[in-house]
């Protein structure tokens, strides 16, 4: 059946304990193609992975491969001989073992020889990284190379994985399958198009891609066709080319998203300062200086490695390069002994980029994650009152809406939309005079990246926002004003209705071109001082 899709999947049924999960799901992916799959947290895009890895069984539903039935539920391990492999945004890689011994650990673990040439292997590694056109040092240890070089060894040995599978098949060689989930979450954006053009790369082969993510513009980028999961329901599958943003959004949540418009600039002038600081210098940023006021949201730009998310991590403490001076309620502070817990008992929070590593324990349940900032609030006679605890973790869940409100789930069994607005909760508890941000949004779906804007606008009356992100059009959403860096120098502002994606891009890259503050930034940044920020 040479006109047969790599995949079919039709009717497929999964129900945990009564709720369903999958609802009658139908999926098509072409010999060729790269296919996106899309949906809110909850829509069942991880329960349908699952299901073709074998790690959950259906309770109904039909599979073809390459034109041949498949009897499910599959077996553990059986995708592989399906021709599927997958990469899961943990990766599944070793950081303290060196990129060769993460390549071939499947290999070694199957070998029945009883030796293993590591140096035989480096040489094999660096052969198969110049087939891909891909720098990464095959002697170099995981943890030591970047995230996006992660990310792509994650996938090449996924793809020599199927190569060894198309070996020991007798017949001719068969499209294949890569299931990517969430493969970009982590990465900075610049680097996202060299995953892209190995993506490229495998589906040039014949072989498909099924990419799952919550950026809308990256499945817009790199995907053929696109098909929405809404509350474990197929809402269709379209042509990538012809759709819009617009038309995503409203297949995933089944609405159009309300635009959030940020208070008018001249109702901040005039607003006490809440924080000024005053020429931060640390491993990237060179005596950067502004002030925040009550009641702003003020953003931080620039591209990636300009340290334009410096003065964050700064402000909480947790940069130990930092020098320079700051001041909060009249009282001047040095970054260089600044640490985190004074900056909480002064009323700062930090919700940062990667929440897993630094805003978390995973291994935790949710209510012993949500209330570590008020712990002290749930002892009573030397002894920690676990029930409190979780009645209020509960309430908290129920009024941040994570799904699902169970305090004692495991925090990292929770989705990133939901694990965000966790974070979100936790800090809210201490009422934070200033909330630090850095990619709020990171890996977090439509829908609740709409909550989580719901939630940071909500607090303004009592908390002032600093706010960094490499997504410009969350920027141009949130902020009052944002404040450019290039080179970890501040070179300017957009403020009202200058702040907009289009414009926060074409500062941060032409004085990036430049090299250095030109007049006109001078110009913006006098301008900025003189409207009162």
């Amino acid at each position: 059946m040479a006109d047969a899709p790599l995949l079919k999947i039709t009717g497929l049924t999964k129900i945990f304990g009564g709720q369903i999960a999958l609802n009658e799901v139908d999926l098509v992916v072409e010999a060729g193609e790269v296919h996106g799959l899309l949906g809110e947290n909850g829509s069942g895009k991880s329960t349908l992975i699952k299901i073709l890895s074998g790690f959950h069984e259906p309770n109904a539903g039909e599979l073809q491969v390459n034109g041949q039935d498949i009897a499910l539920p599959l077996l553990p391990g059986e995708y592989r001989d399906l021709g599927f492999e997958f990469v899961h945004q943990d990766l599944g890689l070793v950081p303290s073992l060196t990129v060769t011994e993460n390549l071939f650990m499947g290999e070694v673990a199957t070998s029945h020889s009883g030796f293993f040439s590591w140096r035989a292997a480096r040489v094999r590694a660096q052969a198969v990284f110049d087939e891909y056109n891909v720098d990464i040092d095959p002697g170099a240890n995981v943890e030591q190379i970047r995230p996006v070089q992660r990310a792509i060894l994650a996938i090449i040995r996924a793809i020599e994985g199927l190569k060894e599978i198309d070996k020991s098949n007798t017949e001719s060689r068969r499209p294949n399958l890569l299931v990517l989930d969430e493969p970009t979450v982590f990465l900075p954006k610049h680097e996202v198009g060299i995953l892209f053009d190995l993506v490229r790369g495998i589906v040039a082969t014949g072989s498909s891609v099924l990419f799952v993510s919550h950026d809308l513009d990256e499945v817009r980028q790199i995907t053929d066709r696109i098909t929405v999961l809404r509350d474990g329901r197929s809402m269709g599958t379209i042509n990538t080319e012809g759709s819009s943003k617009r038309d995503l959004v409203k297949l995933i949540v089944g609405h159009d998203l309300e635009r959030i418009e940020p208070t008018p600039l001249q109702e901040l002038a005039g607003r006490p300062v809440v924080v000024s600081v005053d020429r931060l210098s640390s491993s990237l940023a060179r005596e950067i200086s502004f002030d925040l006021h009550e009641g702003e949201i003020l953003g931080l730009a620039g591209l990636v490695g300009s340290g334009y998310e410096d003065a964050v991590y700064s402000l909480f403490g947790s940069d130990r390069t930092a020098s320079g001076t700051f001041v909060l309620d009249g009282r001047e502070l040095d970054f260089g002994k600044h640490n985190p817990y004074a900056a909480k008992e002064m009323g700062l929070a930090l919700v940062p980029a990667d929440r897993k590593r630094d805003g978390s324990v995973a291994d935790l349940s949710v209510a012993e994650n949500i209330n570590v900032t008020v712990l002290d609030r749930f002892f009573s006679g030397g002894r920690l009152r676990h029930g409190k605890l979780r009645d209020n973790a509960r309430q908290l869940l129920k009024d941040f809406d994570v799904r699902p409100p169970i305090p004692t789930m495991d925090y990292g069994s929770f989705s990133g939309g939901n694990q965000q607005k966790a974070m979100m909760a936790k800090w809210q508890q201490i009422t934070p005079k200033v909330l630090l941000l850095h990619e709020p949004t990171q890996g977090v779906d439509v829908g609740a990246r709409e909550q989580i804007y719901q939630i940071i606008r909500s607090n303004l009356d009592t908390t002032a926002v600093l706010c960094a992100s490499s997504d410009y059009e969350e920027l141009a959403t949130l902020c009052h004003r944002v404040a450019i860096v290039v080179r970890g120098r501040l070179v300017g502002y957009l403020s009202g209705t200058d702040v907009t994606h289009s414009k926060i891009a074409d500062m941060c890259m032409s004085y990036e071109e430049e090299g250095s503050a030109t007049a006109a930034a001078a110009a913006l940044l006098d301008n900025a001082v003189g409207n009162g920020d």
